[in-house]
C-alpha cells in the first residue's frame, strides 16, 4: 500500500498565521514572513501539499489570494497547493500566480451543485489544475453512500466532458463528527469502497478533522488517526491533515505497522481481543469500536477502557500471587 499524501491544514483564514493578513487591505504592510515560516515547517514535518484556504474571502479576496500564492512559492519552491475559498474570483486570481509544482495545483474544492461546476470545472480545464469534488449536493450533506455516488456519477461525468480525465479528481465524500453523526461515517467508508468500480482512477481526500470536531481536544488525534487508517485500507489517497501531529504523520507514512495492523485486521473481522493489547495500541483498539458503532460515544472512553484494562491486570496478578502461596 503507498504511503498516503498528506494536505498541511493549518494555512487558513482562521489561523492567527494568516487571519491578520487577510484583515489587512494594504498588500505593502502585510507581513510575509510568518506565513513562509509556517509553510517550511509544514514541509519540514511531512507535509506534501499546502492547503491555502481563504474561507469566504468576500473581502480583499481577489488580491489576498494572488499575494499569499506568491509568498508560499517563494518559501517552498516547487511545493504543490490547495487553494480554498468559496470566492471563486479569487480562487481563480490564485490559479492565474501558481508556477509549475512537483504535482498539479488542485482547486479545493467544487461542490456537486450545478451552480458551482459549471463555474469552477472551466477554470481547472484552463489552468490544468486538479480539483477536488465535494459530495455536497444541491440539498446540502448527502443521506447515505447512495446519494453520494449519484452526486459523484454527476459532477465527475461533466467533467469529463470538459476534458478532465478522473485522476485528476479528487473525490471528498465530506466526514461528519464522530459524536453528532456517526452513521454517516460508515456511509463514508461504504462509498469510499464503491469508488473504484464506479470512478475508476479517480482519487479521494477528506476533511479529516472533521470526525473530531466537537470531542476534547485530548481525544482529536486518536480519532482523527483511527478514522485515517480504516479510510486508505478503502483506497483513500490523501487527507486534509493537522501538521503538527506526528503520530498521525508516522501512520499515513508507513511507519506504525503495529497500528495499522490492528486496524485492518479488525476490519477483516480478526479481533485479537483487548486483553493482550498493550496501552497504545488499546486505545487505538477502543476507538475503532466507537468509530464502528460497537461502543457507545462518550467524551471519557479511553479512560473507562483504560480502567478496566487495569483492573484486569490487577487481578491477574493478585491470581497469579494467590497460585504460588498456595
Amino acid at each position: 500500500m503507498e504511503d498516503m499524501i498528506l494536505f498541511g491544514e493549518s494555512l487558513n483564514v482562521i489561523s492567527n498565521i494568516i487571519g491578520k493578513e487577510f484583515k489587512e487591505a494594504d498588500p505593502a504592510k502585510r507581513n510575509p514572513v510568518p506565513i513562509q515560516e509556517e509553510v517550511v515547517r509544514q514541509k519540514e514535518l511531512g507535509m506534501d501539499y499546502i492547503d491555502i484556504n481563504l474561507g469566504p474571502a468576500k473581502k480583499f479576496g481577489t488580491e489576498l489570494m494572488p499575494w499569499v500564492v506568491n509568498v508560499v512559492q517563494e518559501a517552498v519552491p516547487g511545493m504543490p497547493l490547495l487553494l480554498d475559498s468559496s470566492n471563486i474570483d479569487a480562487i481563480e486570481a490564485g490559479l492565474k500566480v501558481c508556477k509549475p509544482a512537483d504535482a498539479p495545483h488542485i482547486i479545493n474544492s467544487i461542490m456537486a451543485r450545478p451552480e458551482r461546476y459549471e463555474k469552477m470545472v472551466p477554470l481547472a480545464v484552463e489552468y490544468e489544475a486538479d480539483f477536488v469534488a465535494l459530495m455536497w449536493g444541491p440539498d446540502g450533506l448527502p443521506r447515505d453512500e447512495n446519494e453520494r455516488a449519484a452526486l459523484a456519477v454527476e459532477l465527475l461525468y461533466f467533467a469529463n466532458e470538459a476534458g478532465i480525465a478522473n485522476e485528476r479528481i479528487w473525490v471528498d465524500g465530506i466526514v461528519t463528527p464522530v459524536n453528532i453523526q456517526q452513521q454517516q461515517l460508515m456511509s463514508l467508508l461504504n462509498f469510499q469502497m464503491m469508488l473504484e468500480d464506479m470512478a475508476p482512477g479517480s482519487k479521494s481526500t477528506c476533511g479529516l478533522s472533521n470526525i473530531s470536531n466537537g470531542p476534547p481536544e485530548h481525544l482529536r488525534g486518536i480519532l482523527n488517526q483511527t478514522y485515517m487508517t480504516m479510510l486508505w485500507k478503502y483506497g483513500m489517497k490523501a487527507v486534509i491533515a493537522d501538521p503538527l501531529d506526528k503520530q498521525q504523520t508516522s501512520i499515513a507514512k508507513g511507519k506504525r505497522d503495529d497500528i495499522t495492523s490492528l486496524i485492518w485486521g479488525l476490519m477483516d473481522g480478526n479481533d485479537p481481543g483487548a486483553a493482550g493489547l498493550d496501552k497504545e495500541l488499546l486505545d487505538y483498539y477502543k476507538t475503532y469500536k466507537v468509530i464502528m458503532g460497537e461502543t457507545l460515544y462518550s467524551d471519557s472512553w479511553l479512560d473507562i477502557e483504560r480502567k478496566k484494562s487495569e483492573n484486569n491486570e490487577k487481578k491477574i496478578i493478585k491470581n497469579q500471587r494467590s497460585k504460588r502461596k498456595a
